[in-house]
């Protein structure tokens, strides 16, 4: 079996791979190919649409390079080509980390307010048992 496919480079790769993902019917023939490869007829039957409009949508994940095209015999079956998902999940992680690292910081400055509080709230009773007793 031959496979095609393009697959783009150059600081656009990321372009192209979120916006053919930005699509619900395209990330839905992503999951579909995670499964195994599949043949354009196989991939059009769960969406209410034409082989063309499917086939539209089977171009766009090729350019990204999402997908490859294979040819066995008289079959053309598509499959998941995970490189450019692995460089977008690669990218998205240090977005991930950058927030992870934010909220651990929030987390460090909520607990010192509220142990601040605390005491302060300790500070106040004993200050009124104080001034009760006099």
């Amino acid at each position: 079996m031959q496979l095609s496919s393009y697959i783009p480079t150059g600081p656009q790769h990321l372009d192209v791979t979120f916006a053919a993902l930005a699509d619900p019917t395209r990330r839905a023939i992503l999951a579909r190919l995670a499964q195994s490869e599949a043949s354009v007829l196989e991939l059009a039957e769960p969406f209410a649409m034409t082989q063309p409009a499917i086939s539209k949508h089977l171009k766009v994940l090729e350019r990204a390079g999402l997908i490859s095209r294979g040819r066995d015999a008289q079959r053309r079956p598509r499959r998941l080509e995970a490189r450019p998902l692995r460089e977008a999940t690669e990218w998205l992680e240090k977005y991930r980390q950058f927030w992870e690292s934010s909220f651990a910081r929030l987390d460090a400055l909520l607990d010192e307010m509220q142990s601040g509080q605390k005491n302060a709230g300790k500070k106040r009773v004993h200050s009124r048992r104080r001034n009760h007793e006099k």
